[in-house]
């Protein structure tokens, strides 16, 4: 068999008689820019969050870049985030002249070490980045109290973990991106919910923020031609909009499916010493947008070639540390490293996740790693 990372091909043959009827219609309107089809995935996706405010824009990065713009944060100000994460966390903060300041991740969830947030805060300090990284959302209810207790922003970089739950101590349910002052997201093509280009999305409930993240996004503009912000030009074309209020009420679909599969990888490893299995956080659910696994005793290399040549696709999240790319060494003293990054770098391997798999691709791919550690 040839297993991709993501299906894409056998989700589009799925929805195509509906995609392919939308698309054409969006073309002929004319309406490729803004317009109807845009508005509605804005009051749709509101609606499916529970959230105030959505703008829609070109990207996850430019969501990032515009919440942090929309703040008000200036150079010099620093943005706590964790350092086992996809680069564009750390990049928009470098581009706003911010400085990144980037603390440890749990083993277990992947996700920010809360209990190392306070001893990272300085005078300095503005806003948190939790990143909800794999599928499941960070430690919100805590980050939140830090946050007040110092009087900081927080932005959740949700592009991995949109449509995931997260229960709070009274019971209180929210989605991921609807916790923060502002929540970012991207319809990248490979997310759970992806466009077939480039998008993302900013969410927000606060009123001000809200039309300001618009304003930004839209040249700094309060009215056509009236400029009151120095702002980007980040829009979500309205063909992309038509694909994604197609594919958003199939969305929990999706994400169980996701989790039908990540069931089924649990079960053949299980016995397996030297692979640990994602965790599932207690309170958030998992959407599996990857599913990530740890490898002992220096094997992940070979697995991960194992599984190559038998044509099973797998990636490695992330191989180097931020604090070690060459782009964001100087924001660290010399020699700084995370115990729990270093060793995640060294030893995570994702395995193929989607909604489209048959039993017969799972069977596949799980005999072909038990069979790499029975040889």
């Amino acid at each position: 068999m040839n297993i991709p990372m993501v299906d894409l091909k056998t989700q589009y043959q799925n929805i195509k008689d509906q995609v392919d009827t939308a698309i054409l219609e969006c073309v002929s309107s004319t309406w490729f820019i803004g317009g109807p089809n845009v508005q509605s995935f804005k009051e749709n996706l509101a609606k499916y969050l529970d959230v105030k405010h959505v703008i829609p824009c070109a990207n996850g990065t430019d969501a990032l870049q515009i919440a942090m713009m929309a703040l008000g944060l200036q150079p010099g100000d620093e943005v706590i985030l964790p350092a086992f994460t996809y680069v564009a966390t750390a990049e928009v903060i470098a581009l706003l002249g911010l400085k990144p300041v980037m603390i440890d991740v749990e083993m277990d969830t992947f996700n920010i070490k809360v209990n190392e947030i306070e001893a990272a805060i300085t005078p300095k300090t503005k806003a948190i980045v939790p990143v909800h990284l794999f599928g499941q959302i960070a430690d919100m209810e805590s980050i939140m109290a830090i946050a007040e207790k110092h009087n900081l922003y927080v932005i959740e970089d949700n592009a991995q973990a949109i449509g995931a739950d997260y229960t709070f101590s009274d019971g209180t349910v929210k989605k991921g991106g609807t916790i923060g002052h502002i929540g970012c997201t991207s319809f990248y093509p490979s997310k759970n919910l992806g466009c077939y280009g480039d998008g993302g999305a900013i969410f927000t409930n606060d009123e001000a923020l809200g039309k300001k993240i618009q304003m930004v996004a839209n040249h700094g503009q309060s009215r056509r031609y009236y400029h009151d912000e120095i702002g980007v030009n980040s829009r979500l074309d309205a063909v992309q909009a038509v694909v994604l209020n197609i594919k958003l009420p199939l969305l929990d679909g999706y994400c169980e499916r996701r989790n039908r599969a990540a069931s089924y990888y649990d079960a053949a490893f299980a016995k397996i010493d030297e692979l640990t299995i994602p965790k599932r956080a207690n309170n958030s659910t998992h959407v599996f947008h990857q599913y990530t696994l740890q490898v002992a005793n220096g094997k992940r290399d070979e697995l991960g070639d194992y599984l190559k040549a038998k044509g099973i696709s797998n990636m490695i999240y992330y191989p180097v540390p931020l604090y070690k790319q060459d782009a964001y060494n100087h924001y660290s003293p010399e020699g700084f490293e995370l115990t729990n990054t270093e060793q995640l770098c060294d030893t995570v391997l994702s395995l193929p996740m989607h909604s489209e798999f048959s039993d017969a691709q799972l069977q596949y791919i799980t005999e072909a790693v038990v069979s790499f550690f029975e040889k």
